[in-house]
């Protein structure tokens, strides 16, 4: 049990120092496209919350718990509609002015 723990924790660090630098190059290329800053980070937000789901949702599927998979995808994807919000607000705007 220690070592799996141990080999998970390691695969994360490995995981968010490797994506640390894709990140920035990610958000130059967002900043340079014209996108606020806000926009970027609901962004980054929405990725996190679906990968983190979708490990969840899996491991307890491993586990033989079905029903608290499809709980965890349901509250999933509450999150990233809470998340999107603003998002949807500011392109509702851009409508209303092209109209």
């Amino acid at each position: 049990m220690a070592v799996t723990i141990a080999v998970c924790a390691g695969v994360m660090t490995f995981f968010v120092l490797l994506f640390d630098d894709t990140a920035a190059e990610i958000r130059d290329v967002f900043e340079m496209a014209g996108i606020a800053e806000s926009y970027i980070s609901i962004i980054f937000k929405t990725l996190a919350i679906c990968c983190i789901t979708h490990i969840t949702a899996e491991l307890c599927r491993d586990s033989g718990e079905g029903a608290i998979a499809s709980a965890a995808e349901l509250w999933g994807r509450g999150a990233v509609l809470v998340l999107g919000l603003p998002v949807f607000r500011a392109f509702l705007k851009l409508i209303e002015k092209l109209i």
